[in-house]
């Protein structure tokens, strides 16, 4: 609908095109916007209000969605642990 295309665009954008919405994990390709809460055929049949509401919406790459729904992380397997020293305060600077 028009309504869903709308509110996805200004949540792509409240995050950034990023992944999970974490600056710095821009999402190269295609971009899905995730239902946080689960949908039922219920909540589709009565319009509920949370599958419009952005506060229940979020940016997620094809990877991250397979890793929610189906436990898919193979694609971590690329991503290498970071290197940590002494008095290293910030662990998610790469």
């Amino acid at each position: 609908s028009e309504e869903w295309k709308r509110i996805r665009r200004d949540v792509i954008i409240r995050d950034l095109g990023c992944d999970l919405g974490v600056p710095g994990f821009e999402i190269n390709g295609r971009v899905l916007v995730h239902h946080m809460n689960p949908v039922t055929v219920k909540d589709i049949s009565d319009r509920s209000s949370f599958l419009l509401d952005p506060n229940y919406l979020i940016t997620i790459s094809h990877n991250t969605h397979n890793a929610i729904h189906y436990g898919d992380v193979s694609y971590l397997d690329n991503i290498k642990p970071i290197t940590r020293t002494a008095h290293d305060t910030c662990p998610w600077k790469r």
